[in-house]
């Protein structure tokens, strides 16, 4: 296997400037990339702000400091350039294919015949990424969850020409890198598909809460209502998670996963509505909730007794099925961990085992009610042929 010691990241910023600093930590040489010296300086003093303060809580290690961190840190407005010496690449601009597509090109043309070129894309294809080079081998995928520093997982995803050679490499440079909450896990995605694993498994349930939310505001019940139906039962009220994720977002994946998967997946009338009007949650203060003064606190004396949280179980196990059909997985214990890793939540197979006929049954009545056929369990889980694929 080649040694790697010199990473080159593309893009300054959340998910670049916070990969430049893990790699450091990790010992590696690192270029730091944009397109405008203002955005290199910038996620270059976010680096060193992030690093100085672990030096100063005592989590850099012992005898490593800041300053000989940073040594090892270049910085490149010249993308060309930058990648003369590079044994691996990851790239981390806007999800925008013909942007990607440019920068491969150029790292192809530019880069070592060794060196590795990964993708931090969360949802757009490897395969189709990697056709603009003529090493469509040494082409993967490497999906950090946000931010690299706090989330452990890190997905590696194989395009159609993928290398196995490619993918181990990804999945050393992935573990080496350090983590403040705990282990890195670091799993591989064996097919190409789309969401990977973690934002796939878990994009199906924004079918039934976009049926929920049309359902409300049609029938005229406040939003603090559907939210209490979650009181106690999750980290974060759904409208509330929904105004912080962003609601052009949600819009954003449901439409990628209607072109994508099915057509049920496009978004409802109320999150389509609020995009037209330009209420996107906490990024432009107003969304399901008004967060000028920080972050909502919704009444949640009264239910509105819609929502079933069992049902978005069952919603996530059958999708899990779907991707051990697909052969993303070869066993549900990798979606189970990666789950837990990328999203601090436990997976549905442990549940699912003993669940998944009731489950199936509920998922039958959803799709009924709903008229989205995407619901409906899949072969895998109504058979339960899932619960002896555990590795």
């Amino acid at each position: 296997m080649v040694d790697i010691n010199n990473i080159v990241i593309i893009g300054a910023g959340l998910m670049g400037h916070n990969a430049a600093q893990i790699a450091l930590m990790a010992g590696y040489n690192v270029t730091l990339v944009d397109i405008k010296d203002e955005f290199v300086d910038n996620g270059v003093a976010k680096v060193e702000e992030g690093l100085k303060k672990l030096e100063e809580k005592g989590k850099l290690g012992e005898g490593v400091v800041t300053a000989n961190l940073m040594g090892k840190l270049k910085k490149s407005i010249d993308l060309a350039s930058a990648v003369k010496d590079a044994d691996f690449v990851l790239e981390a601009v806007i999800e925008n294919m013909n942007v990607k597509k440019e920068v491969f090109k150029t790292c192809n043309e530019n880069a070592p015949e060794h060196c590795i070129l990964a993708t931090n894309t969360s949802t757009m294809s490897i395969t189709e990424i990697a056709s603009a080079t003529s090493r469509e081998d040494k082409v993967i995928g490497m999906h950090f969850f946000n931010p690299p520093i706090l989330m452990r997982l890190i997905e590696i995803i194989a395009g159609e020409k993928s290398s196995d050679e490619s993918m181990d490499i990804g999945v050393k440079i992935g573990e080496s890198l350090p983590c403040l909450r705990g282990k890195r896990f670091v799993p591989k995605v064996l097919k190409d598909r789309p969401g990977f694993i973690v934002n796939r498994m878990n994009a199906p349930s924004q079918i039934y809460f976009n049926y929920l939310l049309d359902k409300c505001d049609a029938e005229g019940i406040p939003w603090e209502q559907f939210d209490a139906d979650a009181a106690g039962k999750m980290p974060m009220p759904p409208c509330v998670l929904f105004d912080y994720i962003g609601i052009d977002t949600l819009s954003h994946t449901g439409n990628y996963y209607a072109k994508t998967l099915s057509p049920d997946f496009k978004p409802g009338k109320v999150i389509t509505r609020m995009v037209e009007e330009n209420k996107l949650g906490r990024k432009t203060v107003q969304g399901f909730y008004d967060w000028s003064k920080g972050r909502p606190k919704p009444d949640t004396s009264k239910k509105a007794g819609l929502l079933n949280l069992e049902l978005t179980f069952a919603i996530g196990l059958n999708e899990g099925c779907r991707l051990l059909e697909e052969g993303v997985c070869t066993g549900f214990k990798v979606i189970d961990e990666a789950n837990m890793a990328g999203m601090n939540t436990p997976g549905p197979f442990g549940a699912g085992k003993k669940n998944w006929e009731k489950w199936s049954k509920m998922l039958e009545d959803l799709a009924a009610e709903t008229g989205k056929d995407y619901l409906k369990p899949c072969a895998l889980m109504k058979s339960g042929g899932f619960v002896k694929m555990r590795k």
